[in-house]
């Protein structure tokens, strides 16, 4: 079982994978080549056993980090007895193939400092020992199809498909590590200088973050954000991925673990409007490329999620051999999800694709998937659906989903007066009209004042919080006022944070059993409709109690225990980052 908490984690990428290292320095979480390739380093799920790379002092007192600014380089002091350290660490942006290098550069700052490096390689998500073999002055380890060669002038011993080394580090040295995956079966590698590498990782961070057009209070915040964001984007398709992990779980010690390494419609359209909205159109239109070429084809065939480039069969499984965070099971490989039926996605695509519209950028492969999606929808919209959370129980009449379905037609018709898309205009009024009413009529609680979860029932949902947002309803409506208070009353859990709906239902609503914390993205929907209906003064206050979950390098999971105060659920969360700089705009605009 990790010892350590999800908050104790900073996050290393190069648009392709990423990385997680604890505090402690070791290297818990790696799948290479890509996001969703099996992991070499399973660690955050198991223990040291199932892989990890360990590179910090024998003993230490005190740790300090954090990334170079505007960068994904990640800097750890240590403090120890004898003198202090400090580890650089960075994943390499060079283009080399398929191959992904992780660099670790050992700086000596004071004193000498014994220093220890325990490298565990366990492919196939903790299970492969590979072999482990001398070439030259490196150390190679190879499994399958995968391969991995650590590089460094330490001397470095093999105990039984493990490798370690002791040395100490005076003040002035600079020691460094370099790891290589690459396929077994093609050549390896060039060597590159680990110098030169992060150098290099840092040149271009920094370029990127300087195309950020925010300025405002938050811009900090704002843009490790985006740099997360950035990780998490799929750079040969532009697809990005909820989060780099699987199964970390929503409740320590429950059953709600999922892998996030895939791409979610549900994202587009806050995906597009962050990016776009930031200064990122670049990063905007790769996302708008990968939706149109992912959803090309059937729409009754849409699936809510998928691989990042654009994959469709995301088969779910159980890796049974590790115990899971903090012994939270089952790990969850792949996400049964692609089978579920969700309104929603429709709603989002269509709405995705009326953001660029308007900016000038509606081709003529965008009007054939709007078409598409509505002459889908102008049947399909009646019927229930999974919901925007996934259910895995009977279908509903979600409210939200319904919702959406609405945005679906309202932007093609809005798509037809402004820029021109061909199609039966007049139809897709009567269908937007038609279930307008119905929400209001069967979605909505007089008597409390508020929309429901779902038709002909009592619970709330977080998602309620987007009616205004997308345009539903005015900010100013008084049923959109009363839906803002009885969420507040009813779903608020500790400092204000949001569930999306009630434990106290969950078993009945979603088919799965155990809590959930706070739902981060839900709460900065709370933000956004809080300002946008005149209440900032309290907008900007649960902002700013949102901003300061962050963990020391600014990173937020999905959700948060309130009674731990403690992250919890994949990390870093893609949709709680976009939450965070869609809050940010915002509040910029509304000031």
């Amino acid at each position: 079982m990790t010892p350590h908490r999800i908050e104790d984690y900073a996050l290393l990428g190069d648009t392709r994978t990423a990385a997680l290292v604890s505090k402690e320095g070791s290297v818990d979480w790696l799948c290479a080549p890509r996001f969703d390739s099996p992991a070499c380093f399973a660690a955050l799920l198991g223990s040291a056993e199932n892989g990890r790379w360990l590179l910090a002092p024998v003993a230490l007192h005190a740790v300090k980090r954090r990334y170079r600014e505007d960068t994904l380089v990640l800097e750890t002091d240590y403090e120890t007895d004898s003198g202090s350290v400090r580890v650089i660490d960075t994943m390499s942006l060079i283009p080399a193939g398929q191959s992904v290098t992780l660099v670790r550069i050992v700086v000596g700052c004071s004193g000498s400092v014994p220093m220890r490096m325990e490298l565990a390689i366990r492919f196939g998500y903790g299970l492969l020992v590979p072999s482990l073999r001398c070439v030259a002055d490196d150390l190679v380890a190879v499994s399958g199809p995968d391969a991995l060669r650590l590089s460094t002038p330490v001397a470095v011993s093999d105990h039984g498909g493990c490798a370690d080394a002791e040395f100490v580090v005076s003040v002035g040295q600079r020691i460094p590590f370099v790891l290589t995956w690459y396929p077994s079966h093609e050549p390896e590698p060039v060597h590159l200088d680990p110098e030169y590498i992060v150098a290099d990782s840092e040149r271009w961070w920094r370029a990127w973050a300087e195309r950020c057009t925010y300025e405002g209070e938050w811009r900090e915040a704002v843009v490790r954000s985006l740099i997360t964001l950035k990780a998490l984007t799929y750079a040969p398709t532009g697809g990005i991925v909820a989060a780099p992990t699987t199964s970390l779980p929503e409740e320590l010690g429950g059953s709600r673990n999922w892998d996030y390494r895939f791409c979610w419609l549900r994202d587009a359209t806050l995906a597009l409007a962050a990016l776009h909205d930031a200064g990122y159109s670049e990063e905007a239109l790769a996302w708008r490329d990968w939706l149109l070429r992912t959803v090309a084809g059937d729409p009754a065939k849409m699936q809510i999620v998928y691989g990042p480039g654009g994959e469709r069969h995301l088969p779910e499984w159980e890796a049974d051999w590790l115990p899971g965070f903090a012994d939270s099971a089952p790990v969850r490989i792949g996400n049964a999800a692609t089978s579920q039926f969700q309104l929603d996605v429709y709603g989002e695509v269509a709405q995705s694709q009326y953001q660029l519209a308007r900016e000038g950028g509606f081709g003529s492969g965008q009007q054939k998937i709007v078409g598409q999606v509505l002459e889908f929808l102008e049947t399909a919209w009646s019927r229930p659906d999974q919901g925007i959370w996934e259910t895995r129980s009977q279908p509903r009449h979600f409210t939200y989903s319904k919702v959406m379905a609405w945005v679906a037609f309202d932007r093609a018709v809005k798509v037809a007066e402004e820029a021109g898309l061909e199609g039966p205009v007049e139809r897709w009024r009567e269908i937007r009209d038609l279930i307008h009413s119905e929400v209001c009529a069967k979605g909505f609680e007089a008597k409390r004042n508020t929309f429901v979860q779902s038709y002909g029932k009592p619970e709330l949902d977080a998602s309620l919080l987007r009616i205004p947002l997308v345009g539903f309803l005015p900010p100013t409506d008084s049923r959109v006022v009363g839906t803002v208070d009885a969420i507040r009353d009813e779903l608020t859990i500790g400092n204000g944070l949001l569930l999306r709906y009630l434990s106290g239902v969950k078993g009945e609503v979603d088919g799965v059993a155990g809590a959930e914390g706070a739902f981060l993205a839900c709460s900065f929907w709370l933000v956004d409709a809080l300002t946008i209906i005149g209440r900032e003064a309290d907008a900007r206050a649960l902002f700013e109690q949102l901003l300061a979950l962050r963990n020391d390098v600014g990173l937020l999971a999905e959700q948060y225990d309130t009674h731990l105060e403690r992250l919890v659920g994949n990390f870093p969360q893609a949709l709680s980052h976009l939450g965070l700089v869609n809050s940010a705009l915002l509040l910029a605009k509304g000031r």
